[in-house]
């Protein structure tokens, strides 16, 4: 006889092996955290003026970057554990930034505006790299801290 679950809601949520409350509880945070990074990375790379500006600009963005994208991908990808997570957009990003080396126009297109070359890049910088692996080893930190296993 296979097992029913509770009708009131307390135990599953949509078959995540999650409690609603503690699935409500982990996309609060992550929502809280994302209203937190956004403002923080975008100010980074964009409002920013003081000591350093240009490093601030051009490279620390990237730690803000993997933060961002681990924290969306942990809320549309419940199940996933934050070491795959961690791992999937250090991936991408790399990626990303090896992408930067090719110039169809199709690319130079999407690059043409502030989302674009947001999300893609302009230009290949080797010493974008590190801030890559910083920002997922933070992001697989900042997942294990709000309850991602």
């Amino acid at each position: 006889m296979k097992p029913t679950a509770p009708t009131d809601g307390s135990t599953f949520w949509h078959d995540v092996g999650l409690s609603f409350s503690s699935r409500r509880h982990e996309v609060a945070l992550i929502l809280t955290s994302l209203m937190m990074v956004v403002p923080v990375g975008l100010y980074g790379k964009r409002g920013y003026r003081g000591p350093a500006e240009a490093w601030v600009h051009d490279s620390l963005g990237g730690v803000f970057y993997e933060i961002f994208w681990a924290l969306v991908a942990a809320l549309l990808l419940p199940r996933v554990r934050a070491s795959r997570i961690a791992t999937g957009v250090l991936l991408a990003t790399c990626i990303l930034e090896f992408l930067q080396l090719w110039h169809p126009p199709l690319l130079e297109a999407a690059r043409s505006h502030f989302i674009g070359r947001t999300i893609l890049g302009t230009f290949f910088d080797w010493s974008d790299f590190p801030y890559y692996f910083a920002g997922s080893a933070l992001a697989w930190l900042w997942l294990r801290t709000i309850g991602r296993r």
